[in-house]
């Protein structure tokens, strides 16, 4: 269980840069070399490679080197990790607003 928090962890971090979840939106599309994607953003290439790196350490993007041209592709079971986790919390709050709803119709019918 600590080792898939912490997985979901990372995942939420990668995510949590607007620049990251631009690359994660525009790599659903297809997969798309480094040099086509950092010219859609306003920064160096350098820079840019840093969120690449964010984003494959934490497993949302693989690169792929083929000559001189690396691509990145979508990881899209790694992106499953936060569907599993938001479940998990609906399912609580759901739980959770249901025994208050009971609590609530209960109290009304004994007054």
């Amino acid at each position: 269980m600590a080792q898939y928090l912490g997985e979901v962890d990372g995942v939420f971090v990668a995510l949590a840069d607007p620049t990251r979840r631009d690359v994660i939106r525009r790599l659903g599309r297809g997969p798309t070399s480094v040099g086509e994607l950092a010219a859609e953003f306003p920064m160096t290439l350098p820079s840019f490679m840093k969120h690449v790196r964010t984003l494959e350490t934490n497993g949302l993007i693989r690169t792929v080197k083929t000559g001189r041209v690396r691509t990145c592709v979508l990881n899209r079971e790694r992106l499953a990790l936060v569907d599993n986790w938001l479940d998990e919390q609906r399912r609580i709050w759901e739980d959770r607003t249901d025994r208050l709803d009971r609590f609530v119709t209960e109290s009304m019918e004994e007054q």
